[in-house]
């Protein structure tokens, strides 16, 4: 996998970068001193190569690094708080929603294979390397991932417009929350497997949000009064 960017070098673990592409002319010392005092493989390229390698913008810096290993439900089964994302198909939504779950204490997110965008480049761009810290769950069904989440004592909760004031709801202590796809929302089985369902109230002329920021507002106050949230 290729990812790029100068930050995204020093946040991704030196075992997982087979090899970095830095451009001609490259300026910026605190970078080059760090791949070599890392002994990280690099290569000095032209610029359009760079270019031609990725459509983001790179900053003169291309990292070759293993491809993302995602983990198993089982691995969610101990957690307090899940975030299970409903089709999802704009890579920096998940990316931004990493990084909200990743600075809210939640470990674990879950995607289905199909239909649905995966860990890529810019997905690890935007989570800002927070995706080094929260586990990315690849499951074939939604609907039987969430069956097996609530056999393990978790209370679903899946935000949509018509549900219940995301602020009057008592939580489980054990929960997981439905964030929709961009457009469509929660899709109607998900929705009916879902304990309750709960939603952001609007005031504008505009009635629904970024699937990111409502996962931020949810996520936050789905947390209140945990760790001082």
């Amino acid at each position: 996998m290729l990812i790029c960017g100068k930050n995204v070098l020093k946040e991704t673990p030196i075992n997982k970068i087979h090899k970095v592409y830095i451009k001609e002319n490259f300026k910026d010392n605190t970078v080059l001193t760090y791949i070599k005092e890392n002994k990280i493989r690099y290569e000095i390229v032209p610029e359009f190569r760079l270019n031609k390698m990725t459509k983001e913008r790179h900053q003169g810096i291309i990292l070759d690094v293993d491809d993302y290993e995602y983990y198993k439900l089982e691995d969610a089964y101990q957690d307090d708080f899940v975030v299970l994302l409903d089709h999802l198909e704009d890579p920096h939504n998940l990316g931004a929603i990493i990084r909200t779950c990743e600075c809210a204490g939640i470990k674990s997110i879950i995607i289905p294979k199909e239909r649905s965008v995966r860990v890529n480049d810019t997905v690890m761009k935007t989570s800002a390397g927070a995706i080094n810290n929260v586990k990315i769950i690849l499951v074939s069904n939604l609907n039987d991932a969430l069956k097996k989440l609530q056999k393990n004592l978790f209370f679903v909760y899946a935000a949509d417009m018509d549900g219940k004031d995301y602020r009057e709801v008592d939580y489980a202590s054990k929960k997981v929350l439905v964030i929709g796809a961009e457009g469509d929302g929660v899709s109607r089985i998900i929705r009916e497997s879902s304990d309750e369902i709960i939603s952001i109230p609007m005031y504008g002329q505009i009635n629904s949000l970024n699937a990111s920021v409502s996962a931020a507002i949810l996520i936050y106050g789905m947390n209140r009064g945990k760790n001082g949230i």
